[in-house]
């Protein structure tokens, strides 16, 4: 099962080859402002989950009603993926966009596959099939990280975020000012252990091999929208 705290809907996924990328990634998505906005009208984007589907019968997920909410969604993630694309970020080709909440993944339950569970069985959500789960509203867009450690409440870290809607927070909350003093801390310590290898070479010298080493800058990253109820999973 997926833990409830990084329940998301993914809108693109891209592979970030550098710090630089992902800062302009965080760029892309904070000049997409404007547009995003210009999309919702000032209104809030609510998703009605209705009915449970699979890929394959390996994934198992939550699927969307039918209705404007999707054709704005979907408008959503064709801007955004146009805008990465147009800065290098995401190939042509990546564009595949099937919304769902996916909860429960065969490839996160490595003992059953081991015990020879190859497929999830239909029958086990069968009375699930058409039900209606209830509506939720898309509250910001995230820049997360599907390689770096997860955040404390359990979702995934998150480089940057845009909030969404017509209910925007004129002063951030507390998980806000926690996720952006924690990225500033991770990216000042990064800057100083590479600076410190840099100015080791150059004067000649090795890094000590029981020294600690800057951490990679490779990351897996992807945009999701966070939905949010009364339950308050944001990172």
């Amino acid at each position: 099962m997926i833990p409830v705290p990084t329940l998301h809907i993914t809108l693109l996924v891209t592979h970030l080859a550098s710090q630089e990328q992902v800062d302009l990634a965080a760029t892309v998505l904070a000049e997409a402002e404007p547009s995003l906005t210009e999309l919702l009208g000032g209104r809030d984007l609510v998703l009605p989950f209705s009915g449970i589907g699979h890929f394959r019968k390996e994934v198992v997920f939550v699927g969307l009603a039918p209705g404007q909410h999707r054709h704005t969604l979907d408008s959503l993630a064709e801007l955004l993926q146009s805008r990465f694309e147009e800065q290098g970020l995401l190939q042509e080709g990546n564009r595949g966009f099937e919304p769902h909440l996916t909860m429960m993944k065969l490839s996160r339950a490595p003992k059953l596959r081991s015990q020879g569970m190859k497929r999830v069985d239909p029958a086990l959500y069968s009375n699930y099939t058409n039900k209606f789960f209830g509506d939720q509203t898309v509250e910001r867009v995230d820049l997360c990280s599907m390689l770096k450690k997860k955040q404390q409440d359990g979702y995934y870290h998150t480089e940057t975020s845009l909030q969404l809607g017509g209910h925007r927070r004129s002063e951030p909350d507390e998980a806000e000012l926690l996720r952006v003093s924690r990225r500033l801390v991770e990216d000042a310590v990064n800057r100083a252990l590479l600076q410190y290898k840099q100015e080791t070479l150059q004067n000649g010298g090795g890094p000590n091999a029981t020294a600690p080493q800057p951490p990679g800058n490779t990351d897996e990253t992807k945009t999701d929208t966070t939905a949010n109820s009364t339950t308050d999973y944001r990172k």
